[in-house]
């Protein structure tokens, strides 16, 4: 093994990342760090707070006092905001298109990379986001970037939306993955895009069990 021992999971909109990390973490004995509902958090925050990314000395302020907290539950990870449980009000389509604005902000993303930082210090993480083995954890021992295509993401969002009692268009679903990876990849802040060390995972026809299997035996053979 060289680096840190540190899996980082990049990759587009609804690709499976967190289900795909929480269960490798588990069966590696890690941590999980869910980085993108940090931030869909600080996006909801900014919402309430009405500040938008140009407003830079509030911004500084919301920053400075917000209270941020992932804590593991049954094998999730539930969102804190100010002691408010938000798990569930940052899972929407419309709060992905907030967290991609949001994390295009320096500011948001000076902070929350220290945050995460933090965190990875300690080691025997596995962390996903979309610029995990590029920027946050360039010295992680293994990194994978999970992708697939933008029809079956959209299928797999609304199915799990669904799940949870939401009402929601396929359609429109697909389009705002679409437009979400777009704004993603062409952004001059840490753009959405593959660690050169990275192992390109295509899950549009695997199942969980087989990805986290192909990724548990990278990690386990070095």
């Amino acid at each position: 093994m060289t680096g840190v021992e540190i899996v980082t999971i990049d990759g587009p909109s609804g690709a499976g990342k967190s289900t795909i990390s929480q269960t490798l973490a588990a069966n590696l004995g890690y941590a999980y760090l869910d980085t993108g509902a940090m931030y869909r958090a600080v996006g909801l925050q900014m919402e309430r707070s009405g500040l938008d990314g140009d407003d830079t000395a509030a911004l500084g302020q919301l920053l400075a006092k917000i209270d941020l907290q992932l804590k593991a539950d049954g094998g999730e990870t539930r969102v804190f905001l100010d002691g408010e449980d938000v798990s569930g009000l940052i899972r929407t389509p419309e709060m992905s298109m907030v967290a991609s604005r949001v994390s295009a902000i320096p500011a948001v993303r000076e902070k929350l990379t220290q945050l995460q930082r933090e965190i990875g210090n300690r080691g025997q993480i596995v962390a996903e986001g979309r610029d995990m083995g590029t920027v946050v954890f360039p010295q992680a021992a293994w990194k994978f970037f999970l992708d697939a295509t933008p029809a079956e993401r959209a299928r797999r969002r609304v199915l799990q939306l669904r799940e949870k009692g939401q009402q929601v268009d396929e359609q429109e679903t697909l389009r705002l993955i679409v437009e979400r990876d777009r704004a993603d990849s062409s952004r001059a802040l840490a753009p959405l895009i593959p660690a050169k060390e990275a192992l390109i995972v295509d899950s549009s026809k695997m199942t969980i069990d087989e990805v986290v299997s192909l990724m548990k035996e990278q990690v386990e053979k070095e």
